[in-house]
């Protein structure tokens, strides 16, 4: 029987937000060569944070963004080591679980192109067209 991740809030500063941190630097900066000036900004220091824990490693991290019309899921990364074991998916079943009275069910994202059929299968669609964001294609998608 697979063992499921155990997904904590992490505040900001704290050492499992930095270890989340240092995982969106290795697949964003590193693994898909996004300026590192770009995969950090002002919004860190708002959000929450969120750590996948499997095997005793950070395998996971996303990050909400509280705006006015929406709930923001963006920043999601998954490990290498831990890929194809269902962490993404077990993220946002908690960020949607645990935040769906707060957004009001209206949750957003921008999603990398290849990555969309995960979040369709969270009741996500794709509106407006393609674009390049940190020269990744990306498709806004909502849940309203």
């Amino acid at each position: 029987m697979a063992a499921h991740p155990v997904i904590l809030v992490a505040p900001v500063f704290s050492t499992l937000a930095n270890l989340g941190f240092q995982l969106r630097r290795t697949v964003f900066v590193l693994e898909q060569k996004v300026p590192a000036e770009e995969e950090v900004d002002a919004d860190d220091l708002t959000a929450i944070h969120m750590v996948a824990l499997l095997e005793g490693e950070v395998a996971g991290v996303l990050r909400i963004v509280r705006r006015p019309e929406h709930l923001k899921i963006g920043r999601v990364a998954v490990d290498t080591a831990f890929r194809g074991r269902g962490i993404a998916g077990a993220m946002m079943k908690r960020v949607l679980g645990d935040y769906a009275d707060e957004a009001g069910g209206r949750f957003f994202l921008t999603a990398q192109t290849d990555k969309v059929g995960l979040y369709e299968r969270f009741g996500f669609k794709v509106f407006g067209q393609e674009f390049i964001d940190a020269g990744i294609p990306h498709l806004a998608m909502k849940t309203y």
